[in-house]
């Protein structure tokens, strides 16, 4: 007996798809599987089965891991690279206006 399927669309930032899709590429693991997989634990766990928090903030050098700090200057790194980038002096009064 063939099991029916539905479909989900949905609206995802094309950055975070393509990166999400070359690591599900590189573990052999289509979109569709993913997803599906993704469903069942929800199902399975009653619930998101991973943990939602917000970062009480920005970690200083010495609290982050030698990964993490690796993780934020490629992500630096990829935003100058692709041009997602704004002038130092926008930068520096917005920082100046949390103060």
């Amino acid at each position: 007996m063939a099991v029916k399927t539905a479909n989900v669309s949905v609206r995802v930032e094309p950055e975070i798809k393509n990166q999400a899709e070359a690591i599900l590429e590189n573990l052999g693991i289509s979109v569709s599987t993913f997803i599906n997989l993704a469903y069942r634990q929800v199902v399975f766990n009653n619930g998101i089965p991973f943990s939602l928090t917000v970062p009480s903030g920005i970690k200083s050098l010495e609290e982050m891991s030698d990964k993490e700090f690796d993780a934020m200057l490629e992500t630096g790194l990829k935003q100058a690279q692709s041009g997602d980038v704004i002038p130092a002096e926008d930068a520096f009064a917005e920082l100046m206006q949390g103060l």
